[in-house]
Order: C-alpha cells, then structure tokens, then sequence
C-alpha cells in the first residue's frame, strides 16, 4: 500500500500542546530513525523540545508519517532552524519529504516571520534540502559519528 502524501494532515504545536500520546509517537519515531535504523547512539532529548514548534505530519487513520522540530532563533543556531526531519519507513519514496520540508518552512516562517533559517544537515541529504533552497556553509563536521553540513535558506 502506498502513502498519498498529499493526504497527510498538518499540525503545529508547541511542546506544552502535545498530548502525551502524540509525544509518545513522536519520541519513539525520532528513535525508530535516528537511534535504530541509523545505527547512531546519541541523546535525543537535548533539552530544547520544551523550547520548539513540533510538525506532525499524520496519515487519515491517526499514524505519524513525518515530524520535524521547528528550533526558534537563539537555540540552536544564531537563526531560527529547523531539525530532526523524519519520514517514517512506510512514508518514503512517497514525496512525503518533500512535502513536510515545504509545511515545515512554511509554519516557521508563520512563527518567526521571513528570515534566513539555518540547518545542520547530514552530509548526504545536500541535495534534498538544495531542492528545498537551503545552501552548504562551511565544511563538514562530524555529529554523533555521521557527516553534518551547515546550510542556510535565505529569508
């Protein structure tokens, strides 16, 4: 089965909003991605979700397909940023990624208005977020064992 991604539902929350479920759904997918399947030791709960937007992005039966934190300017960068982006498994090769970097733009500008947004991408998604007009700044650096660029989107 195949998702349609353009049947995703959007939501925007502050971290005080989050049901416990939903937070629940979005920990254990953060964990699904970033811990399991990229085989990546690190701590996810950095202390700055108290602090950001959360991005769902969630199937008509209620499934979290894709999430993203959206990082207020200050936090993590001098701008405001947006991070740990995530298709779920069955999500992808869907356009999903793409849909959630164009929503995830979108409400951080609504948030915080045009400006430029900084992000620390891994290495290999340069051409992913290229395509969404964000631009490498700086080398490469190592975060958690994997490749990391800094790249920005102009306001």
């Amino acid at each position: 089965m195949s998702l349609d991604a353009s049947a995703l539902q959007w939501r925007c929350l502050p971290f005080d909003a989050l049901h416990a479920r939903t937070l629940y759904r979005l920990l254990r997918l953060r964990a699904e991605v970033f811990v399991v399947e990229q085989a990546c030791l690190f701590q996810d709960m950095d202390d700055a979700d108290p602090d950001c937007f959360h991005l769902l992005g969630e199937s008509p039966d209620g499934a979290l397909m894709a999430y993203a934190r959206l990082v207020p300017a200050g936090l993590k960068f001098r701008e405001a940023s947006i991070g740990r982006v995530i298709s779920a498994s069955q999500a992808r090769g869907s356009g999903v990624g793409h849909v959630l970097m164009r929503e995830a733009v979108k409400a951080l500008q609504g948030l915080w208005g045009l400006r430029p947004i900084r992000i620390g991408a891994q290495a290999r998604l340069q051409d992913f977020y290229r395509q969404h007009g964000f631009q490498p700044e700086g080398a490469l650096y190592l975060e958690d064992g994997i490749d990391h660029v800094e790249m920005v989107r102009a306001a």
